[in-house]
């Protein structure tokens, strides 16, 4: 079994992070604008199960702080600490990088605990992104 993960670096592979997102966010969730101008100039985390695209997440800098994003585990794959693992690989992948010390991500309110457990904190009040509440969290690296 070939299972692990990838910073994505090929076309094929970034679209192989769409595709889960698309799976997750937009089918599942409902989600309608998922895709923006930030996947062109975001680093694209892939993981994989026997080579199968399983999960993914994204991190970019923007004004000075790194943000994590569009972190998503496929529904047969989730409560095995693959999110987990995405975050940590994230947060890895930033202090690598520097540029900026603080980190900052926009989490579902269902997801703000997990969150906090790997020690981000809320930064203000809740808001809905396309009808769906979350929370601004961040934490210093």
């Amino acid at each position: 079994m070939l299972s692990g993960f990838l910073w994505v670096t090929e076309e094929s592979e970034k679209q192989q992070c769409f595709s889960i997102r698309q799976e997750v966010f937009v089918k599942e969730q409902g989600f309608e604008l998922e895709f923006d101008e930030i996947d062109d100039v975001a680093y694209h985390l892939l993981f994989l199960d026997d080579e199968k695209p399983v999960a993914t997440a994204r991190l970019f800098l923007c004004d000075w702080e790194w943000h994590i994003g569009r972190v998503c585990v496929l529904k047969a794959y989730r409560n095995k600490g693959i999110g987990k693992f995405l975050v940590e690989e994230c947060i890895n992948k930033a202090k690598e990088l520097k540029k900026s010390t603080v980190i900052g991500l926009s989490a579902q309110t269902s997801a703000q605990a997990f969150y906090q457990k790997l020690g981000f904190s809320p930064t203000g009040d809740i808001f809905y992104d396309e009808t769906c509440p979350h929370i601004q969290m961040k934490m210093t690296l």
